[in-house]
């Protein structure tokens, strides 16, 4: 098959699921066959898109479409290229793994038609995103990307909440497109054309290359959700349904990434600052990210905070590798890029089954409030499993997938701590330093929310109907051995990463392969000394289960510190286990906290409640938004809904166009 038509079989592919679930809409009576519909399609386009994606991704062969467009600048023109391959892959994955999940999870729900339409849109339009070497049909990819992840989100209107939350989302969005916009109408000024091989083309000075960053990083990052371009993040994975929420915090907000990215392929040499930025912007959103996370009170909202963290890690990793090429230290180069990009990957897969974890405490519960919970790992074993694994893949433990891509990027710091560049040394002295305060706090976060939830006895009269379903377990395991298998095999598996490293630094190709080689023998003995310290401990669980099948073990109440009648409300609440980080931190949370009573020697009724905000939502965004929307009221008097009004207004617009058309000629 020729490249050619592999490439309209691909996007084929991806139309297809779309297309099957807007055939399905007029049977909304038959919820049945509109899962079957959606789900099915979904699961069959993406098997066959992860095969294309893997095969760019390890072959490193590259995959192309050019079809005339009449749009202005525009050309319908994809191309599927290694460093696209590494994106889709995680894409493929999580939203048929996503798909399979929500035939279960959204059982009971209404408008099952439009719901499968909107998430096989959105998987769509991110495989365009990936594939796009347009600016302008990029750009159309992302608008619809933003529009049908604003209609996810928004899928359970009837909720105050996910009203919010999706309004808050789609104002964000925009503002971020704003930014791309900016972007390629100077890039494209300046290249003569909106295709990025014009780009490539157009030796951009270093100045014009710095403002492209800065507006990239900008519109990008708005979408990634780096601080303080995050408040949409954990207001819009919450209101979504979790499946939607996975995909969202597992692939959409790569996207961003991936902007980034692709970006830094046809701006030209790099520059020591935008290394400088990408390693500072990441330090404040992993700690923040994280610090954030360790006071919220809902499970999604603490999945949601910990994305911005992850998010770090992966801009700590893209910006120790910039400097690397910039100062001409290769293994610095390769290796911080090979820690950011498989960070990619694995945060989509273990933040994915956290979700889908989160969602099946939801789906059983009906909460996702913490301090309600308790004592599940009784009642949903499999699902307490799968969120354990996910919880130390978070948190970088071994064998897990998670310590492979930060440990990449610890020797990449180790690497740059050696040089004598001043700029190097210090960023990369912040870089491992973030990355263990990150890491620590990331233990204490999940040993909260793993402990609260599941262990202990329930601290309120919440049913919990059963465990997860097998459309719900089988996603979540699948993604557990996902996990266990890129962590226990990275030896063998981060050679793929070789294409997408040399494409994104032109570092040649040898030389990215020897230094990723002289990796892979410390991964392999990692690898091997964690599979042997498991199967010692299976060993003498196996041991310890035999001696004591015979024995009866006796029950009786632990020691209560002598009062007469323990009950559940005297565990420690994630509020308590949370608290003294919390007191340490709290010049940069400014926690609040609220009791409806003071302390006096015999206490009435008392209660506590204790919050830890957004302070840059709450105290810049609402406020600044308030006060424009003051403003912008006042100009309603401009739609007064009179046609020849709006068509002076568009031939005012034209008028200007062509006086600024006039002058840049000139």
């Amino acid at each position: 098959m020729t490249a050619c038509n592999s490439m309209s079989a691909f996007i084929l592919c991806m139309l297809f699921p779309a297309a099957a679930a807007l055939i399905s809409l007029p049977f909304r009576l038959r919820p049945r066959l509109q899962a079957a519909l959606g789900a099915g399609s979904a699961i069959l386009a993406s098997t066959a898109g992860l095969l294309y994606a893997g095969r760019g991704l390890a072959g490193g062969a590259t995959l192309a479409w050019h079809s005339p467009w009449s749009m202005p600048f525009g050309s319908f023109s994809l191309t599927l290229d290694p460093l696209s391959a590494l994106f889709l892959v995680p894409l493929f994955i999580l939203s048929s793994l996503g798909s399979f999940y929500a035939v279960e999870y959204t059982k009971n729900d209404g408008n099952k038609g439009l719901q499968w339409l909107f998430y096989n849109v959105l998987v769509a339009s991110m495989a365009f995103v990936v594939t796009a070497s347009n600016g302008l049909l990029f750009l159309v990819a992302w608008e619809i990307m933003s529009l049908s992840s604003f209609a996810c989100v928004l899928s359970r209107y009837e909720k105050q909440e996910s009203q919010e939350a999706a309004w808050i989302y789609l104002i964000a969005t925009h503002i971020g497109t704003a930014f791309l916009l900016l972007f390629f109408l100077i890039a494209g000024s300046k290249a003569g054309g909106l295709d990025f091989a014009d780009f490539s083309r157009a030796a951009f000075s270093p100045a014009l290359s710095g403002v492209l960053f800065a507006s990239g990083l900008i519109g990008f990052g708005s979408k990634a959700g780096f601080v303080p371009f995050h408040v949409w993040l954990p207001r819009a994975h919450p209101a979504a349904p979790s499946h939607v929420s996975a995909l969202m915090s597992g692939i959409m907000i790569k996207m961003g990434i991936y902007g980034i990215v692709r970006s830094l392929t046809f701006l030209g040499r790099f520059q020591e600052w935008w290394g400088i930025a990408l390693i500072l912007i990441g330090s404040i959103s992993g700690v923040l990210g994280v610090l954030l996370a360790i006071g919220q009170h809902d499970l999604k909202k603490l999945l949601a905070y910990h994305s911005v963290e992850n998010i770090g890690i992966i801009a700590l990793g893209l910006g120790a590798g910039i400097l690397g090429a910039c100062f001409d230290i290769p293994q610095l180069a390769v290796l911080g890029f090979c820690g950011g990009l498989l960070h990619v990957v694995n945060h989509a897969l273990f933040k994915g089954l956290l979700f889908l974890g989160a969602g099946a405490v939801l789906h059983s519960t009906g909460t996702a409030h913490i301090e309600s919970l308790g004592g599940l790992i009784k009642k949903m074993p499999s699902t307490a499993f799968a969120f354990l694994v996910g919880s130390m893949a978070i948190c970088g433990h071994p064998p897990l997938n998670g310590f492979i891509s930060e440990f990449f990027i610890y020797v990449a710091g180790f690497n740059g701590l050696r040089s004598h560049h001043v700029p190097v040394f210090a960023a990369t002295a912040l870089t491992m330093a973030s990355l263990a305060l990150i890491g620590g706090l990331a233990v204490a976060c999940f040993t909260k929310a793993f402990g609260t939830v599941f262990l202990g006895e329930p601290r309120t009269a919440v049913p919990v109907r059963k465990d997860a379903g097998p459309f719900m377990r089988i996603p979540m395991f699948v993604l557990c051995a996902l996990c266990l298998v890129i962590g226990a095999l990275s030896w063998l598996l981060v050679p793929v990463l070789v294409n997408p490293v040399h494409l994104v630094t032109s570092i040649p190709e040898r030389d990215v392969r020897s230094g990723i080689s002289l990796f892979t023998g410390s991964l392999a003995g990692i690898s091997a000394g964690c599979l042997v310290f498991l199967g010692v401990a299976a060993v003498a669980f196996i041991i310890r289960k035999g001696l004591l099948s015979k024995k009866r073990a006796a029950a009786s109440p632990t020691w209560d510190c002598g009062y007469i009648a323990p009950n559940p409300r005297m565990q420690y609440t994630a509020s308590s286990f949370a608290q003294p980080l919390v007191l340490f931190f709290r010049n940069v949370l400014f926690p609040r906290q609220k009791t409806n009573t003071r302390p006096v020697p015999f206490p009435g009724e008392w209660s506590f409640h204790s919050h830890v905000p957004d302070i840059l939502l709450d105290n810049v965004y609402i406020p600044f938004f308030t006060v424009l929307g003051r403003i912008l009221s006042k100009l309603r008097w401009l739609q007064g809904g009179k046609v020849h009004v709006y068509v002076l207004y568009i031939a005012l617009t034209l008028i200007a166009l062509l006086i600024w058309n006039f002058l840049w000629n000139v």
